[in-house]
């Protein structure tokens, strides 16, 4: 079953998670509606998912006119079915002429923020989120948040979990997690309850509101949070601070909407603020299915090595994977252009198949320069580094580096194939070789020793504790880092434990080609 669940998670992109998981949510509430578990009925419940779709499309349509922008439906889709679940649906016999007036005027805030509320092209705030504390300070409507009930919890749960599986944010969530419950806790003894009153309110808080959906699906948007560890802690910290109810200046009380808007505005100053729009210079072959993209910057750009982005490459008929991907920048911080290594394979997903036919002058957009996988400060560190597959494109951007600052560090290169013609990039760690003194060892799995190079540093098989101990007899003392498919980072993690090596001492890559 886990299987299952690791081989879904890896084929599905973040966004396409997080449209399956809101509309399984959709589904969820039809039947507990059914059951009477709920207090709307099924009609009411898809009337009210409906005027949401239709109205933030029609917004997101009129905006990108106004502002020339490409839009992503995808994108709509999700804060619309976000919004759904803030904004309660009309109960039998409800007046829907005010849920309208409020859906409608949600829309505007919501879809206008990408655009209005936007610093060179990039937007700072949640949608949702900026919408909700827009309509409460403008039209003092708020929003209910109707899904923090016990009956959605399971299913808020379940579906959380996929999200952070996916996504690698656990430290995130946690910090959130343990802020606002102390948060909470905190202020609630400032105002006189006591250690039983205190425990009642964070049973409350857990299973009668949408702490859970808060923190899995909306505190988790990538575009207006932090993309490195310590300030996405930072940011989970004081947005879980500002989420107690009992937070207030004066008359105004904190809302989750509210914690969530500030905590964008720190995420934006702490975080990167590039967004690219890049045109394609070449494409260039760098093995047997891999191809290296090399796009023109249009603006002064830095980065550390092995670090990624998102890829934004508008088509038509985009298929279950939508517009969006992330992938590391091969290209070295000292290379006047923008370097991306794709491995394509058979039956190709439509954004591969249209970045495959992107003509050269033609644009894509990169944002949200994310990534801790990059070199230590300390250069006596010493170092191995284990590529699968296309997993060898940070350790391109690494190993490109060394050799433009002609910096030594002492580092061994594990990087397995299954065919000696998918080796990728072996000019440059053949040069880093000779003039850096790294060394590289290529493992391939697939073909017979006759079909292999005639290199004594070629292995053919797997990488395993054997291969490990015999070329890097001192690996106690070193740092790994490991790059490749998921399924591969956790066979080779658990290799490393097999043979002593601690975990602080295993770097593993969230792997952007498949998120």
């Amino acid at each position: 079953m886990l299987k299952f669940v690791d081989d879904f998670l890896n084929k599905t992109t973040m966004y396409r998670l997080v449209f399956y998981v809101l509309s399984s949510f959709f589904v969820c509430a039809m039947i507990l509606s059914l059951l009477g578990l709920l207090p709307f009925t099924p009609l009411s419940l898809i009337l009210s998912l409906l005027a949401i779709l239709l109205i933030s499309y029609a917004v997101n349509f009129t905006f990108s006119y106004i502002y020339k922008a490409s839009t992503n439906v995808e994108s709509v889709y999700i804060t619309a079915l976000i919004m759904f679940f803030l904004i309660t649906p009309p109960l039998k016999g409800g007046d829907y002429s005010q849920f309208l007036f409020l859906v409608f005027w949600a829309s505007i805030f919501a879809m206008g923020s990408k655009y209005i509320l936007a610093i060179g092209r990039k937007h700072i705030f949640n949608p949702a989120a900026v919408a909700m504390v827009l309509l409460a300070f403008i039209l003092n409507l708020s929003a209910n948040w109707w899904i923090g009930t016990p009956a959605m919890l399971p299913f808020v749960l379940l579906g959380g979990a996929l999200m952070a599986r996916k996504i690698c944010r656990l430290d995130l969530v946690l910090s959130f997690m343990i802020s606002a419950l102390a948060s909470i806790s905190f202020f609630a003894f400032l105002d006189g309850s006591t250690f039983s009153g205190i425990f009642h309110t964070l049973i409350l808080t857990l299973t009668n509101s949408a702490f859970f959906f808060f923190a899995f699906i909306m505190l988790t948007e990538p575009l207006t949070g932090p993309t490195t560890k310590w300030p996405r802690i930072a940011f989970g910290i004081l947005v879980g601070f500002l989420f107690s109810p009992l937070l207030h200046i004066g008359p105004y009380y904190s809302t989750p909407e509210l914690a969530l808007v500030i905590g964008n505005i720190f995420a934006y100053l702490a975080g990167p603020k590039e967004k690219l729009f890049l045109k394609l210079k070449e494409r260039i072959k760098a093995g047997a299915d891999t191809y290296d993209f090399i796009f023109q910057k249009d603006k002064k750009f830095n980065f550390k090595p092995g670090q990624y982005m998102e890829w934004t490459l508008s088509h038509t008929h985009s298929d279950v994977r939508g517009v969006r991907r992330y992938f590391t920048l091969a290209s070295s911080p000292t290379e006047p252009d923008i370097r991306l290594g794709v491995k394509f394979y058979d039956r190709p997903s439509s954004f591969k198949k249209a970045l495959l036919a992107l003509g050269v002058g033609e644009e894509i957009i990169a944002s949200q320069k994310s990534g801790d996988f990059v070199l230590p400060k300390n250069i006596d560190t010493e170092l191995v580094f284990i590529a699968g597959g296309i997993g060898i494109t940070p350790f391109r951007s690494m190993v490109q580096y060394l050799l433009d600052k002609k910096e030594k560090r002492k580092i061994t290169l594990l990087y397995s194939n299954k065919r000696v013609s998918d080796i990728a990039y072996k000019e440059i760690f053949d040069r880093a070789e000779k003039e850096l003194g790294i060394k590289t060892l290529y493992v391939i799995t697939d073909e017979l020793p006759d079909e292999t190079i005639a290199d004594s540093r070629t292995y053919n098989g797997f990488i395993n504790a054997e291969v490990l101990q015999k070329e890097v007899p001192e690996y106690m003392d070193k740092i790994f880092y490991i790059s490749g498919p998921h399924s591969m980072v956790d066979a080779f993690e658990k290799t490393l434990k097999s043979i002593g090596v601690p975990r602080k001492n295993i770097k593993t890559d969230f792997f952007p080609g498949f998120a």
